[in-house]
């Protein structure tokens, strides 16, 4: 379990995350939602040790993290983060070889390259393996992403806005993959997502924030109420269920 516990963060006299206690890591797919400036981003990096908290514990599996060494959290838990500043000539095969780093230390053994393999099987990359970064399309460089931190093998995987400059097709091929990650492989994923609608479709829970501060924590089905959504977004918004699912409507 990731459990925060009055959780604070400040930029100067701005406060962006405002004394926040939540568990996370108990549902297969856990889904971080609201406005710009809400203080997903912010939570996300918190958890991932990304930045620091000016107050407040974060515990991760009983441990603290601020205090746990990295390479020890790392094996536990893997970070997506939306801006990957890696080198563009990185191979397919390259970059999932860094998701083992916390395991060999950068000298693979037969384990890391059995993890590497299944990685690359699951996210259909083996006629890609070979092939650099900057030559692959969108989605298929997400889906190198995510093989690298699924090779990690860790119990819980944050991702942060992976459906970033997808097309439709694509962001709906990330969704279906993450929730087979979290439904077969039994992932514990906790995902900053802008739009509602993939979050109700594929989430378990949806945590809702607005002004750094959560205001609705409940199954995906329970968030779907147009009086929740509009506090969330501060604009109007019609919920209708099609085909058995629940689509949210926006108006200006």
């Amino acid at each position: 379990m990731i459990a925060l516990d009055g959780v604070s963060k400040r930029y100067g006299s701005q406060t962006v995350l405002d004394d926040v206690t939540l568990t996370l890591g108990d549902e297969g797919v856990t889904a971080l939602i609201g406005a710009n400036g809400a203080g997903k981003s912010t939570l996300f990096g918190l958890v991932g040790r990304l930045i620091r908290a000016d107050a407040g514990t974060i515990e991760i599996d009983g441990m603290n993290a601020a205090e746990t060494r990295s390479h020890e959290l790392a094996k536990i838990l893997a970070v997506l983060r939306q801006d990957n500043h890696i080198a563009a000539r990185l191979t397919v095969q390259d970059l999932v070889e860094f998701g083992r780093f916390p395991h060999s230390r950068g000298r693979l053994t037969l384990d890391d390259r059995v993890q590497i393999d299944r990685a690359i099987d699951y996210l259909d990359l083996h006629s890609l393996r070979e092939r650099f970064l900057d030559e692959l399309s969108g989605g298929q460089r997400q889906r190198a992403f995510i093989a690298m931190v699924l090779a990690q093998d860790t119990k819980y995987i944050l991702l942060d806005e992976p459906l970033n400059n997808l097309d439709l097709k694509h962001m709906a091929e990330i969704m279906k993959l993450v929730r087979r990650m979290a439904d077969e492989l039994g992932r514990r994923v906790i995902i900053v997502l802008h739009d509602i609608n993939f979050a109700a479709t594929y989430a378990d829970r949806i945590v809702a924030m607005r002004s750094g501060r959560v205001v609705a924590d409940a199954p995906a089905t329970d968030i779907m109420r147009p009086e929740i959504l509009e506090e969330v977004y501060a604009t109007a918004v019609d919920v209708r269920t099609i085909d058995g699912q629940q689509i949210a409507l926006y108006y200006s």
